[in-house]
């Protein structure tokens, strides 16, 4: 009799694993870390479709959209593994960087680098869907981190005199703005109030042709320093956890 019983648990408990056990793949699949990570891969697919074509010019702009979209995501991968952000980072990242400004790029050479990298992207995010979660303050980091990468881009696309995607980027910030602004407004109200206006006031600097680079300028800086205080101050609560 007590046999038997023991095995009835024997069972139960083998059904309950199996169950959990094909539960934490999709459960990975849902968190915001995972997603949030995999939308990057896009842009080095991206990255290596132009290569094969010898398409610097279209390798350039998908690797830029990579190094925007990694900028919001690399918290995560620096947490998780140091090894694997240095690799992908100051290994893969800077080699091809530096591939893409060459007078004359090595495409055949960039290609594999590039599907080197994206080797390597798939194999860490294999090791973040299968790790614990972290806790959540990381996630408010990388939505932070995630809002503020196309603002990063407003500046560089000015200068390079390319009026369209300086305009096109701090869209982007502004449509997102919304979905961290509470974050921000938590750490300092004065902030949050200055970042409005002064999202107000580059909207309009940036409408005429040419706009008013200076102004634009100033007023990008400011919010960015704001910002990135308010975040720093979140960075310090998920260290602290």
């Amino acid at each position: 009799m007590l046999q038997q019983q023991l095995r009835r648990i024997g069972f139960v408990l083998v059904a309950i694993f199996a169950a959990v056990a094909g539960q934490n793949p999709a459960a990975a699949q849902d968190r915001f870390e995972v997603k949030s990570i995999k939308a990057v891969r896009p842009t080095l697919v991206d990255t290596i479709n132009a290569l094969q074509q010898r398409d610097v010019a279209g390798a350039r702009a998908a690797f830029q959209a990579y190094d925007s979209a990694w900028n919001g995501i690399e918290v995560y991968i620096n947490v998780r593994s140091r090894d694997a952000y240095g690799v992908l980072e100051h290994g893969f990242q800077a080699r091809i960087d530096k591939g893409l400004v060459a007078s004359t790029p090595d495409t055949a050479a960039l290609l594999t680098e590039a599907q080197g990298m994206l080797a390597k992207f798939d194999e860490t995010v294999a090791m973040v869907e299968k790790a614990a979660p972290l806790n959540p303050l990381y996630d408010d980091v990388a939505r932070l981190r995630i809002v503020r990468a196309p603002l990063r881009e407003v500046l560089p696309a000015l200068k390079a005199g390319n009026v369209e995607k300086a305009r096109k980027s701090f869209a982007a910030f502004d449509d997102n703005w919304d979905s961290i602004e509470d974050m921000v407004k938590a750490k300092s109200a004065e902030s949050y109030v200055a970042i409005e206006k002064a999202m107000i006031e580059i909207e309009q600097a940036l409408m005429p042709d040419p706009p008013d680079a200076a102004k634009v300028n100033a007023l990008v800086n400011d919010i960015m320093s704001r910002y990135n205080a308010a975040l720093a101050e979140v960075v310090k609560d998920a260290r602290g956890r």
